[in-house]
């Protein structure tokens, strides 16, 4: 099948001009999803300073949940652009069906195991009291809209794969503005409180995957134009997709866990403090946008050209998207240095908060650089589908240093907050001159396809290669 469209240009386009295309919708979408992220924190903060700690207590955890199920979509991204990219356009389309099928089903599962130990769990991070009450509540609602939005991580990654950001980005959007709506409908008018803000999100998310994956079976839509047959579960494409998606999904999880005892951490030097994070990480996540948009882009633009045997073209897509990446970090750090104590100052009226929220967005600040290169070097491996390499960087960031760091500040040197600030930084640094590693060795070059396809399908060749 003849490559058109954003493949011809993902293939053989103007590399930068190529990763702006790709990685601007998703910048947009991560846009109004901050926006989002800031505007249900600002409704949450008309409730209380305790409703805002109890988000970011359990944001950590809901983020553990979703990383359990999110290998099958990375695998997705890896194996339908690389498929794409070989010309094999009947094998991406079964690698599309399964990773919707089996992500649904994975979700089920973890939204249901989540849902039973949410009490147990906000009880481990520390949290007592009405500020446990609220975490397991919001928890608990969140957890129980999983499997769609399972749905929709798969549907994304396939359209990623493909190299169309668009119909993502337009479709989350539209969920997004229906979350507003809902949020101020649930909190403000309803008066539901913390609970509010959680059905207002689970009804979005369940309603605009129900419609992002119905597109997936509309040739209008989508190249792939798949059918109920696509769906039933085969399994030597389900291993397929596990071999690749484990050791992604595994990082993910562990680097989320990591996340969760950070949380504890910051529990124990006050409510303020939790506060001043939850804050200070949503204002944060503005400047991060370009460094995702770029590395997701560069996740789709690899896995195509090592489907079509360009590996130097590849490397291209790394150097030039860290370019345009730290390019716009800059100009975020110049937004946050003169802005950010106003930004934090939005959301709460305690000097305390503020001064705390204020000290951590500026530190936080200088590590943008680093952002930009820790994300394209996961956009390379995931997209490559070497995906071993992301989890020992996702791993080895918060549970090999991060979290020892922390402890270490806190219990040895007997530092304030700065134990939690400080560490992030310093562990950003060190991850990434392992991922330069990584990518300088060059082992993530060999694309997955092939490979896979000659251990399944062909004994001699396996032979051959394990000799």
């Amino acid at each position: 099948m003849k490559k058109t469209g954003k493949s011809h240009l993902i293939l053989n386009g103007n590399i930068k001009k190529t990763l702006l295309i790709l990685s601007f919708p998703i910048m947009l979408s991560n846009l109004i999803q901050t926006i989002y992220n800031l505007t249900d924190t600002y409704y949450v903060s008309l409730i209380g300073e305790t409703q805002v700690a109890a988000i970011g207590i359990v944001w950590p955890v809901i983020f553990f949940m979703l990383a359990l199920g999110m290998g099958a979509c990375i695998a997705g991204t890896a194996l339908v652009s690389q498929y794409i990219g070989a010309g094999k356009y009947e094998s991406a389309k079964d690698i599309a069906g399964q990773v919707l099928t089996f992500s649904f089903l994975t979700g089920i599962v973890i939204g249901l195991a989540g849902y039973a130990l949410s009490p147990a769990i906000v009880s481990a991070l520390g949290a007592e009291g009405l500020i446990h009450q609220e975490a397991t509540d919001y928890l608990r609602i969140i957890l129980a809209g999983g499997p769609f939005a399972f749905l929709f991580f798969a549907y994304t990654s396939i359209k990623h794969g493909e190299g169309d950001t668009v119909r993502p980005m337009i479709i989350s959007s539209i969920s997004v503005a229906l979350n507003i709506i809902l949020d101020h409908l649930f909190i403000i008018e309803f008066n539901m409180g913390i609970k509010g803000a959680a059905y207002a999100t689970i009804t979005a998310r369940i309603i605009f995957a129900i419609i992002a994956v119905m597109t997936l079976f509309s040739p209008k839509a989508t190249r792939l134009d798949l059918s109920l047959h696509s769906l039933k579960l085969k399994r030597d494409v389900v291993f397929k997709i596990l071999k690749i998606g484990a050791p992604s999904s595994f990082g993910q999880s562990m680097s989320a866990l990591g996340f969760s005892i950070m949380t504890f951490f910051v529990l124990s030097y006050g409510e303020n403090t939790v506060t001043a994070f939850t804050i200070g990480n949503r204002i944060n996540s503005l400047v991060l946008m370009p460094c995702m948009g770029f590395g997701n882009a560069a996740s789709s633009m690899v896995g195509q050209n090592l489907g079509a045997d360009n590996v130097k073209r590849a490397r291209q897509v790394f150097w030039n998207g860290l370019l345009l990446s730290g390019l716009f970090s800059l100009v975020g750090i110049i937004i946050m240095s003169v802005w950010g104590k106003n930004m934090v100052s939005v959301f709460t009226n305690s000097e305390e908060v503020i001064a705390l929220g204020r000290d951590y967005l500026m530190l936080i600040n200088y590590s943008m650089p680093l952002m930009s290169l820790f994300q394209m070097l996961n956009g390379v491996f995931l997209g490559s589908g070497h995906t071993k390499y992301a989890m020992i960087l996702m791993m080895g960031r918060l549970m090999a240093l991060r979290v020892p760091m922390i402890a270490f500040f806190k219990y040895v040197l007997l530092w304030d907050a700065n134990a939690i600030w400080y560490p992030m930084l310093y562990s950003n640094v060190i991850i990434n001159i392992l991922g330069l590693y990584f990518f300088l060795a060059g082992k993530w070059e060999n694309k997955v396809i092939m490979r896979q396809e000659t251990v399944l399908d062909c004994p001699i060749k396996k032979r051959e290669i394990t000799s």
